[in-house]
């Protein structure tokens, strides 16, 4: 069997692209929930954000309880996005398009750099 280097490379940058996008996803799903924590959206008969994000969204309790304190995290850092805060030059996937990260290229290892102590 013959390897298509030209067919794996396509690969190969399809899931670079499909990973940005997720990442970016999930910077603007922080940036949501922060908002929404701070702003007391889910104080409707829920005792906390994560307790809403656990009924709206199905998740895990201790899942939800890590979102919501990473998205608290993210208000401490200088006023900027969670999508600008991690946009960097070293991926060669672009995500132009997507909500967030217009102009740039999103690395989520930096912001878990970043925000490793922050959540804790």
């Amino acid at each position: 069997m013959e390897i298509d280097y030209k067919e794996l490379e396509r690969l190969g940058d399809e899931i670079a692209e499909l990973a940005v996008h997720l990442d970016a996803a999930s910077a603007r799903l922080l940036d949501l929930i922060r908002e929404f924590d701070a702003r007391g959206g889910w104080n409707t008969g829920f005792r906390s954000c994560a307790e809403w994000l656990t009924w709206r969204v199905g998740l895990d309790p201790g899942a939800a309880r890590e979102k919501v304190r990473v998205a608290r995290a993210l208000g401490t850092l200088p006023s900027r996005s969670f999508a600008d805060s991690t946009r960097r030059t070293a991926s060669p996937a672009r995500a132009d398009s997507h909500p967030g990260v217009a102009g740039g290229t999103l690395d989520v290892g930096y912001a878990i750099d970043v925000l490793h102590p922050l959540a804790r």
